[in-house]
């Protein structure tokens, strides 16, 4: 064992393909219609599947879990009818975002725009409807309310799962889990709310933000502050306000560049309503991030 006078824990989140029977052994494999962009293996199918769609009924799933990203299970769905229609073949196909949550979005400020994606291309949400098992041979799913408890079973022709997810279990086990089995600290300080040597950052925290890269960003100068302070003894000074930013395509070329923070409501950084698609903002996305990402964000840069 390892001693320390301060733990900070970023461990990330696992994934938990076999909370749903039928996902682990199916998901990638030809033949199943089961893709997922959540797993390095398995990410290639998803667009060999798009790609070679003719047609039929397709499923995107949401668990009821925090997932990394959370419009990842979403945008899938709006690149795949982007895709459809390039093929020819969108008015022979019918999409269906399975939502187990009971929004479409996190924040109520963007979730009507949202909806008019959704329902200006023909899309449909079923939300409450949470995916509870896997038919592959028979591409049949089981999907259950969660509110009754009943239990629909859909056919499907494609289907995209994002398994739920939660911390890693030498976190989950651990005195300095909550109840949800997230590292229980201050949403404002990032430290642990009873262990004062220990702070939390990212996915396995139980802040109650979205879990995106962007809110990392701009959580990590806050707890190295705070650290810096509690090791010579001085207050906790700095805060971190819930901000978040989820870029959610909504096809080739259009984008809808959500920012908020705790109380859902937005702090955009742009002059204009980020609540239109927009092909500027879809630039942003596919080639100004992933250079603060790589050149910024993970150089310690920002």
């Amino acid at each position: 064992p390892l001693t320390y006078d301060f733990l900070v824990v970023a461990t990330g989140v696992q994934l938990w393909w076999s909370k749903i029977p039928g996902l682990a052994e199916s998901v990638g494999k030809p033949g199943t219609g089961v893709v997922s962009n959540y797993s390095y293996e398995t990410v290639g199918s998803t667009w060999d599947a798009i790609r070679t769609f003719r047609g039929g009924t397709a499923l995107f799933t949401e668990p009821l879990t925090p997932v990394k990203c959370g419009g990842a299970p979403q945008k899938i769905m709006y690149l795949a009818d982007d895709a459809f229609r390039r093929q020819g073949v969108r008015d022979k196909s019918r999409l269906v975002f399975m939502n187990a949550k009971g929004t479409i979005f996190t924040s109520p400020y963007y979730a009507p725009a949202i909806e008019d994606v959704i329902r200006s291309r023909g899309m449909e949400a079923r939300l409450g409807t949470e995916l509870v098992g896997l038919r592959p041979d028979a591409h049949e799913a089981v999907f259950k309310d969660v509110k009754t408890g009943a239990q629909d079973v859909v056919p499907y022709d494609l289907i995209h799962v994002t398994p739920p997810m939660g911390a890693p279990d030498v976190v989950r086990t651990s005195p300095i889990a909550n109840a949800d089995g997230f590292v229980e600290v201050d949403k404002g300080t990032l430290r642990h709310v009873r262990y004062p040597n220990v702070f939390s950052l990212g996915d396995c925290s139980n802040l109650p933000t979205s879990k995106t890269g962007a809110a990392i960003r701009k959580q990590a100068p806050v707890l190295v502050a705070n650290l810096l302070a509690a090791r010579i003894g001085r207050p906790l000074t700095a805060q971190y306000d819930g901000y978040t930013s989820c870029p959610v395509v909504t096809g080739r070329g259009s984008l809808i560049m959500a920012e908020f923070g705790y109380d859902k409501q937005p702090a955009e950084s742009f002059p204009f309503d980020q609540r239109r698609e927009r092909f500027s903002m879809y630039m942003v996305k596919a080639h100004l991030l992933p250079q603060i990402y790589w050149h910024g964000m993970l150089r310690g840069r920002l």
